[in-house]
């Protein structure tokens, strides 16, 4: 008697949305990092530490940048050639890379200095009190400051009454969300993330700001017959800012870089 035995093949089959959920896992993994991953994440938070001002100042840059290239798109605020690219973004991300990181950087290290150790509900609320009444006007004001000089400013009363105009309702934004940024910060983040944490709340609201600002300017413009956002740098760079500007004959004597009279 013999026994015959048939070789079974066994087939792997590919359960639905496998793929997808396999998808997914790596692209989180490479992100946040996991066993076989490290993960952007972990390499930032890890350059954090290492190289704490670069990488804040390469952050700071691009998110700068980035903010001005959104809020022009969201606006509809094309430059002379059409496109959202102005020369407002270069610019844009020397400030965020040379002058809002390192103040911010110099300014957080402080605060953090000087509440080291102390976690207290006092101590925490103290530090948001600091933060709003101290840190966050300084800041403010610098910001107004650059945004008058690249919008054009170079005279000191220009960038002053920039500044004036602008201080009080950036300063209510600020005590609106700071408080919450910083509550959030003390309970979920470790202190080396804090500034970049706080970048990306300013390029949330700075983004909506810019838009909704370059919006009311175009507004203004078109009122006057002025069709582009060009327009009105070069307005401001030929000393024309406050002056009228009613005439077809008004606007060419600008083209041809000719200060009104």
């Amino acid at each position: 008697m013999s026994v015959k035995f048939e070789k079974e093949t066994v087939r792997e089959t590919s359960i639905p949305g496998g793929s997808k959920h396999e998808i997914a896992h790596e692209i989180a993994e490479t992100l946040i990092g996991g066993e076989t991953a490290r993960g952007y994440l972990a390499a930032y938070l890890q350059q954090l530490q290492t190289n704490p001002l670069r990488t804040k100042m390469l952050t700071s840059g691009s998110l700068a940048a980035l903010q001005e290239v959104l809020a022009s798109y969201i606006a509809k605020d094309r430059s002379k050639h059409g496109h959202y690219i102005n020369s407002r973004v270069p610019k844009m991300a020397v400030y965020g890379a040379f002058v809002s990181a390192p103040l911010g950087h110099f300014l957080i290290h402080i605060l953090q200095k000087v509440f080291s150790g102390r976690t207290s509900l006092k101590a925490k609320i103290m530090q948001i009190l600091v933060s709003n009444l101290i840190i966050a006007p300084i800041q403010n004001s610098v910001y107004l400051a650059s945004m008058a000089v690249i919008a054009g400013a170079r005279a000191f009363h220009q960038i002053r009454a920039t500044v004036r105009a602008g201080f009080m309702p950036v300063m209510k934004v600020s005590w609106v969300t700071s408080p919450l940024a910083l509550a959030f910060a003390q309970k979920f983040l470790p202190e080396h993330t804090w500034v970049p944490f706080f970048n990306i709340i300013a390029f949330v609201i700075g983004t909506w700001i810019n838009s909704q600002t370059k919006k009311k300017r175009l507004q203004a413009l078109r009122k006057k017959g002025i069709r582009s956002a060009w327009w009105s740098e070069r307005i401001f760079k030929t000393g024309l800012l406050g002056q009228e500007v009613n005439t077809v004959s008004q606007l060419e004597s600008l083209r041809y870089g000719q200060k009104l009279r």
